[in-house]
């Protein structure tokens, strides 16, 4: 009889550092232990946890169980020929690009951070900077194996259960615990992108410039000032690009094009007084950055283009010891552009305002029942955690958004009410059909689910 991973209780959170909940955590080291885990009927519910880099309180189960997946990380197969890959769902994109890009290969889709198991990309369907061009991470999955709540290893594709397969994808964790996958990596010539950096007056002129530009451009986003007022509303830099073709490299290059540069890393050393990021400091950065961006075409490489905050290690806690809010929303296309200019109007009248922020526009939904996407602008916000008044901020865009037609990203969230979730997520139901099929014994659940209703019977 396999012995029952041993279980500590702790305090954890998610990136945002908001909330913070006790757990019993659990650490499998084989997918043995981990379905003798949930063979063993204790106390309390399930989630599975990667890297922890969801925002919110996706990851968190307050008092109950929390099942740590970092050590399920084996690579089992890669076919050089096709690009197909089959790992264990521990393995992180961190690991996967520092393998293979090196050999001319790297994930098709990635989010802002390396720092996520494949599991996890999984759970949140995530997206990247060429959702418009490529779609989200289910694009290129091709199957993966399921332990289900009641022990039952499924093998799930588009041909053999296929419901379990789009309720697994952007389910957030609900259906079990993907143990291995299967996926396309992307071929590149080099390590490096060619991007075009160009200004933006006002949100109005990016929008347009998307419209009209973005279809020429694999990858495509916009960094905005949300703290800009008037004439200069949402003004912004935008940056475009596709990977660099070896023959396009400069001299130096050419004979090393999969040669990943060293980056030294900086760290932020604690978490820094509340007062030290303020809508003052932040507005005049934000001011200096728009005059200083340089315009023009250039070529950077894959980890600075993809990942330029995963060079500064703990940089949530520049947030202060009380955290933040990661929002992010997206609008429908029809109604964007002007549920984008309520939003900005709103955010430059409130406290707190948001000190980041990032535009995109998304292609079609995908297959995932709750997968995020959906054709139209998305808006991506860093807020500071300022109590009451975050959460009054957060609900008046969640009305904006649920007005325009718009839904949350659940991955991120942390203030969601549970009537809004079924009018943002038309599929909740057949979701929870299929969930409820799969888990009779209700031993999945999460703090995120519990919330907002996610489950129908919780």
């Amino acid at each position: 009889m396999t012995p029952l991973p041993a279980s500590i209780t702790q305090a954890i959170t998610g990136w945002g550092n908001h909330p913070v909940q006790s757990c019993r955590l659990y650490r499998p080291e084989t997918r043995r232990d981990a379905a003798a885990l949930l063979g063993a009927g204790g106390s309390g519910t399930y989630i599975g946890r990667g890297l922890g880099r969801s925002y919110g309180d996706a990851a968190l189960n307050d008092d109950q169980n929390v099942i740590l997946m970092t050590r399920l990380d084996r690579m089992i197969d890669f076919d050089a020929e096709t690009g197909v890959l089959t790992c264990e769902a521990g393995v992180s994109l961190q690991k996967i690009i520092e393998l293979f890009l090196p050999r001319g290969f790297c994930p098709l889709v990635v989010p802002g951070t390396q720092f996520v198991t494949v599991g996890g990309a999984i759970a949140a369907d995530v997206h990247g900077k060429n959702h418009h061009q490529d779609g989200s991470f289910g694009t290129s999955l091709i199957a993966f194996e399921l332990l289900s709540p009641t022990g039952q290893i499924l093998h799930c594709n588009r041909e053999t259960n296929s419901d379990v397969f789009c309720a697994t994808l952007g389910g957030m964790g609900m259906t079990g615990l993907v143990l291995t996958v299967q996926f396309r990596l992307h071929r590149v010539e080099s390590a490096y992108l060619a991007i075009d950096q160009v200004k933006a007056t006002d949100i109005e002129e990016i929008l347009d410039i998307f419209e009209r530009e973005d279809q020429r451009y694999r990858y495509s986003v916009a960094w905005i000032d949300c703290l800009a007022r008037k004439t200069s509303l949402g003004r912004g830099v935008l940056i475009r690009g596709d990977h660099a073709l070896a023959a396009d490299l400069p001299r130096d290059l050419r004979d090393r094009p999969l040669s990943v540069p060293t980056r030294r890393s900086i760290s932020v050393p604690f978490q820094t007084p509340a007062w030290l990021l303020n809508r003052h400091i932040v507005r005049s950065f934000n001011a200096a950055y728009y005059r200083l961006c340089s315009e023009g075409r250039r070529l950077v490489d894959f980890h600075s283009f993809f990942f330029p905050l995963d060079r500064v290690r703990h940089w949530n806690w520049l947030y202060g010891c009380r955290g933040f809010m990661q929002y992010q929303c997206v609008l429908p296309e029809a109604s964007g552009r002007a549920s984008l200019l309520c939003i900005l109007n709103h955010l430059g009248r409130s406290i707190p305002g948001s000190y980041l922020a990032v535009l995109k526009r998304l292609g079609p939904e995908g297959e995932g029942l709750l997968s995020f996407p959906m054709s139209g602008p998305t808006l991506c916000l860093d807020l500071p955690n300022l109590g009451q008044r975050l959460i009054n901020l957060v609900r008046e865009l969640d009305a904006i958004v649920l007005e325009h037609g718009g839904r949350v990203y659940l991955a991120k969230d942390a203030c969601l009410q549970a009537k809004m979730l079924a009018p943002m997520y038309p599929r909740l139901e057949e979701f929870q059909r299929i969930q409820g099929r799969l888990d009779p014994e209700q031993q999945f659940s999460s703090s995120l689910a519990r919330r907002i209703g996610l489950l129908e019977y919780r």
